[in-house]
């Protein structure tokens, strides 16, 4: 069992990760970061909670970029192929779930 207060997870780099759970090759990760990550696209789906902060998601459908502001509590879901990056307005804390080794 595990209690992770969030609000206190603070990295000493951009994108900093607590593992959380590992169930089946699927990683849940918690995330601090004040950086942007890059462009990429992950090997698989992706769920990206946001828990802490702001962040404004970038994505490309059909070769055009395209964003939207998240907000605490909000979720961006990337289906396999979908090239995005986040770029966080502050200090941000968010929830990452994957396969594991993913992007």
């Amino acid at each position: 069992m595990k209690i992770i207060r969030s609000k206190s997870f603070t990295g000493d780099r951009a994108w900093a990760a607590l593992d959380i759970a590992n169930m089946n090759g699927i990683t849940t990760r918690l995330h601090w970061t004040d950086q942007p990550y890059k462009w990429h696209i992950n090997d698989g789906q992706e769920v990206f909670v946001v828990l802490d902060g702001q962040v404004q998601m970038c994505y490309r459908e059909a070769g055009v970029e395209k964003d939207t502001l998240l907000d605490a509590g909000d979720i961006f879901y990337a289906s396999v192929g979908t090239e995005h990056v986040a770029r966080p307005l502050g200090e941000v804390r968010v929830l990452v779930i994957e396969t594991e080794g993913s992007v």
